[in-house]
């Protein structure tokens, strides 16, 4: 039996403090750990394939800061180079040097990317890439697909209905309908759905913008053929074929989703990876339609810290680790041991479950399955998973709190980092 005692005083303390400085005492909702019930931990400091919190216990991370940390937390080469630039300065509003070797390492590895702009986060991308794709096709509706997350930009923010070719209604106050009037969505992974679409709404549809592989749903692969069929229907409706690839990217392959699945769309969306660790995003795509982005273009868009020199080091360093031959083979090899653990284990501790993983990303869901889309992940026994989420934090694993979040791995974690894990899931589902 696995040590099931952990001390959270600290946490407690600074997290109640928090509500009252904070809404909810977070800068992000789902910190807050409000789908899986019980209080959050309270992060110290973190190093490699773990996390410390306040009260000092040492867990194994499977979050990552949400992804960026595939070569594992504090790397000391991202760091030691972090240190030189920052005897550089913390920010120049300004061109430099740094972001021209980020924009060539971008666009070497990415196939859809000729030409690339630098934001700040994954949302400011797809908020980007959104105004684009309208001013270049000249069209205003959308396609997106229901569960998939594209920031919290308001016309992504959409109530996903159940029926084909449903309307967006907003799914937060204070987006106003008309926000969301111009946005369609379809159930991911279904062709059809988005075919009904295209001819319900023939020559106004400016593009379909998805997560090739979805993770704010949970882990959801594309059914065979599925990209390849967007990537039809999009020539055949003279619309534009977005990846959103913020999660993705350099994570599933070098050259993201559209590299691994060899489909190649006309825009990308970027971020987490390519920053190392500190706020990042980019989208980038064909030189004709990229050069309509202000200044080359009319489509406006500017940030005072985009193109930061700090994370365009780290975001440097991270791909140039990347890089390294074997890389992404180990990280399809832990990860794999750990989703068919985790299968293995449910099953033989009497739970039904499916799941899967590609490369450094994983999920676990608490239903028969499969899982094809939102509404599939939806009938995720989510009581049961919060049960879990809880037994494994309190004996030392750190999972994304909620079952609608993909869990990620990075080249820091060992084979004994896998095995400890699979050992506190077979001592935590035994006990469910």
């Amino acid at each position: 039996m696995v040590n099931t005692t952990i001390k959270t005083t600290k946490s407690q303390e600074v997290f109640a403090a928090a509500q009252n400085l904070m809404p909810g005492g977070v800068s992000s909702p789902v910190r807050a750990f409000k789908s899986v019930g019980g209080q959050p931990i309270v992060f110290d400091r973190v190093k490699g394939a773990y996390i410390w919190d306040v009260d000092g216990n040492q867990y194994i991370d499977y979050v990552g800061t949400w992804g960026p940390a595939i070569c594992g937390h504090a790397h000391p080469e991202v760091i030691a180079a972090l240190h030189e630039a920052l005897e550089k300065g913390t920010s120049f509003g300004a061109p430099s040097t740094l972001e021209n070797v980020l924009a060539e390492m971008v666009i070497d590895a990415v196939p859809s990317i000729e030409m690339v702009r630098f934001v700040n986060s994954g949302t400011e991308a797809c908020m980007g890439v959104l105004r684009l794709m309208r001013a270049f096709t000249n069209r205003e509706k959308i396609i997106k697909f229901e569960g998939c997350y594209h920031g919290h930009a308001d016309a992504f923010l959409v109530k996903a209905g159940s029926g084909v070719a449903t309307l967006g209604l907003p799914d937060s106050p204070g987006v106003p309908k008309l926000a969301t009037s111009t946005t369609l969505t379809a159930p991911y992974n279904d062709l059809e759905s988005v075919k009904a679409l295209f001819e319900e709404n023939r020559d106004e549809i400016a593009g379909v913008i998805l997560e090739p592989v979805v993770g704010n749903a949970g882990f959801i692969a594309p059914d065979a053929g599925f990209l390849e069929g967007l990537r039809e229907l999009t020539h055949e409706y003279g619309a534009l074929l977005v990846f959103d690839e913020v999660m993705t990217g350099f994570r599933i392959a070098y050259g993201g989703a559209q590299e691994k699945f060899g489909v190649t769309p006309d825009l990308t969306t970027l971020g987490k990876v390519i920053g190392g660790g500190l706020p990042v995003g980019a989208y980038g795509g064909r030189r004709d339609i990229m050069s309509m982005v202000a200044p080359a273009g009319p489509v406006y868009q500017a940030g005072t810290l985009s193109g930061n020199p700090l994370a365009m080091t780290a975001g440097i360093k991270t791909l140039e680790l990347l890089q390294k031959p074997g890389t992404y083979d180990y990280l399809e090899r832990i990860t794999k041991k750990l989703a068919d653990g985790l299968l293995q284990i449910a099953k033989e501790t009497g739970h039904v479950a499916c799941g899967g993983q590609i490369s450094a990303m994983f999920g676990l869901f608490f239903t028969s399955g499969p899982v094809n889309n939102y509404e599939d992940a939806k009938k995720s026994d989510t009581a049961k998973f919060g049960r879990f989420h809880r037994g494994m934090l309190e004996r030392g694993v750190y999972l994304a709190p909620s079952q609608f979040e993909a869990g990620f791995t990075s080249f820091a974690h060992t084979e004994e980092d896998i095995e400890q894990t699979l050992a506190v899931a077979r001592d935590v589902m035994s006990s469910l």
